[in-house]
């Protein structure tokens, strides 16, 4: 390969990597990950190469679902994102919208056709899927509205990944039904995932209400979204602590309330420094309520192991 053409595709590449959204991507494979591990330690499912590739298989359909449904929505909101996020491929005319339509629709041939091999997985696929279009798509296009689009988002991250995945691996393990820990990590990303829904429109403000997408932010403003969004995050926190202290079976006390004390810490330090007429520290705080979610696909396996040992 020439070095012109090795330019040109780490360019298309770096893109690429910016198209898929990568915070979504970091989340959708932790998420997956977490649930296969939690389902490896609860069926007492030896590690082997099957197990590995039925990790594999349910991580690349994600993946694609994931790429999918941020693609999508990104061919709906160019001219938004002109105002909103200017540096995705297709605001900043990186990718032309036909380049755009040919990586959707590949990955959701992908979705779908990895997924085959599992009704639990398949279902989930699809419902993300379904629920991703229904989300971006006119005349529906939920996310004109903030109750619906929040609903979108808990349903997929917050019900459908976790329940549908643990589905899925229980029944590749011979396991029998969902587990506990998986319950309770699913009633945590539900809140949770409210707040990333309602906080992901505190920086997009201007691109909002110049194209009348009605939001809380636009109702209440920055500062009452922003407060709302920490008391839930805070919450959510609050209420692994008190599943830690009841020592519930599945679920390491010490993990629960050391590592949720530890990241209650963390957002009120970080709250406290976050300037609300700045729309980078904003857009960064968004960031960092992303990392405190990944940090839960790390805390419940750890805590499932801990109670196994």
């Amino acid at each position: 390969m020439s070095l012109l053409n090795w330019s040109h595709f780490l360019g298309f590449a770096r893109q690429g990597w910016r198209f898929s959204r990568p915070h979504t991507i970091i989340g959708t494979s932790l998420s997956v990950v977490a649930l296969w591990a939690i389902a490896l330690f609860t069926t007492g499912q030896p590690l082997t190469l099957g197990a590995i590739l039925t990790l594999a298989l349910a991580w690349l359909a994600c993946l694609a679902g994931n790429l999918y449904i941020v693609g999508l929505n990104q061919l709906f909101d160019i001219d938004i994102d002109r105002i909103n996020k200017p540096h995705l491929p297709l605001a900043a005319g990186a990718f032309t919208r036909r380049q755009g339509w040919r990586i959707v629709a590949i990955a959701a041939f992908l979705a779908l056709t990895l997924s085959i091999g599992g009704l639990w997985l398949w279902l989930t696929v699809a419902l993300s899927l379904g629920i991703g279009t229904a989300y971006s798509v006119p005349p529906i296009r939920l996310k004109r509205f903030s109750f619906w689009a929040a609903f979108c988002i808990l349903a997929v991250r917050g019900v459908v990944v976790n329940l549908g995945l643990s589905g899925h691996f229980n029944q590749q393990f011979d396991g029998a039904g969902i587990p506990g820990p998986v319950w309770i990590l699913t009633g945590f990303v539900l809140l949770f995932s409210i707040a990333i829904a309602l906080f992901k429109d505190v920086p997009d403000l201007e691109g909002d209400r110049h194209y009348q997408i009605q939001t809380l932010t636009i109702a209440l403003g920055k500062p009452a979204v922003f407060a709302l969004c920490c008391t839930l995050i805070a919450f959510c926190y609050g209420l692994m602590i008190a599943v830690g202290l009841l020592a519930l079976p599945g679920l390491a006390p010490s993990i629960m309330i050391g590592g949720h004390l530890v990241l209650l810490l963390a957002l009120g330090w970080r709250s406290r420094r976050v300037d609300l007429g700045d729309k980078g520290a904003i857009a960064r705080f968004y960031q960092f309520i992303w990392l405190l979610f990944f940090a839960e696909y790390f805390l419940f396996p750890l805590a499932c192991w801990a109670a196994l040992n």
